[in-house]
């Protein structure tokens, strides 16, 4: 029943996201608006166009917990990549969110697990991050959003099998979900800090194949390479992160949060060439 329930679910969710896009504009009820944001990609202007449909899907329904989650996690994630105008705003409105859904609705386990993940890189109180990760999970153990989120919690935390195992639950939950991207980057940043270069080579490559403008991958691709001594293939990676993110420095990227326990990653990166 379980795999049965894996494999719809996903299938499901990718009809309803495929029938929200083609609705019309003034037709878009709260929930396709959630819907629509859940399919735009992890770039500057779909960020922009998720925060914008989730902002309105808040205007439509204010208790809509889990699309305040899904926003701040969006305003996060322009800390992370570098995209913030206002690094400061993006920081409090991703705390704000996060705060606003866990008010509206705590025992969601996608709610959860996007609060978790906020939590992590934004506010870092690992004991609340995992507690929450794991009731996510328990509440709804088919949910690739909770297992992902899992994942990246206990990353954060250093705690590298158990995130690793969490992916590994992910991943056959929804295989074709157009989030795969950052499982697979986050599953290459553990292999790394646990000396598995090879493995970080291949899941930086399986993200670049879905999202090939992915800043992260290239960063974890880089670093991976540089580690094994594959220069050439090192340096390929960190030019074209920088060509993604021309701004990029080592220090910068570490400010941003979440990457404390990166430390053979960060190594990697320099020995990849990349600016400090």
């Amino acid at each position: 029943m379980v795999a049965v329930v894996s494999a719809i679910q996903p299938k499901l969710l990718q009809t309803e996201i495929a029938l929200a896009t083609r609705r019309r504009p003034e037709n878009l009820t709260a929930h396709d608006c959630y819907l629509r944001a859940l399919h735009y990609p992890f770039t500057r202007e779909g960020l922009a166009e998720a925060i914008r449909l989730a902002d309105r899907a808040l205007e439509l329904d204010p208790r809509f917990g889990v699309v305040a989650a899904l926003a701040g996690a969006c305003h996060m994630v322009n800390v992370l990549l570098g995209y913030a105008n206002d690094t400061q705003f993006e920081r409090k409105e991703a705390i704000r969110l996060r705060r606003l859904a866990l008010n509206v609705d705590d025992g969601d386990p996608d709610t959860l697990a996007w609060a978790a993940i906020i939590s992590a890189y934004m506010i870092d109180d690992s004991e609340r991050e995992i507690e929450m990760a794991d009731r996510a999970v328990a509440l709804n153990p088919n949910s690739f959003t909770a297992w992902n989120g899992r994942g990246q919690v206990y990353r954060i935390a250093g705690l590298l099998e158990e995130a690793l195992r969490s992916w590994e639950r992910a991943m056959p939950m929804s295989p074709v979900d157009p989030r795969l991207h950052l499982t697979f980057v986050g599953m290459g940043f553990a292999f790394i800090e646990r000396g598995r270069f090879e493995e970080a080579i291949a899941a930086a490559k399986k993200a670049l194949h879905q999202n090939p403008s992915y800043s992260a991958a290239y960063r974890c691709l880089a670093s991976a390479c540089a580690h094994l001594g594959r220069d050439a293939e090192a340096c390929e990676a960190a030019a074209r992160l920088l060509e993604v993110d021309p701004t990029f420095t080592i220090s910068a990227w570490i400010a941003r949060g979440g990457y404390s326990n990166s430390k053979l990653g960060i190594e990697g990166l320099r020995k990849a060439g990349l600016p400090e």
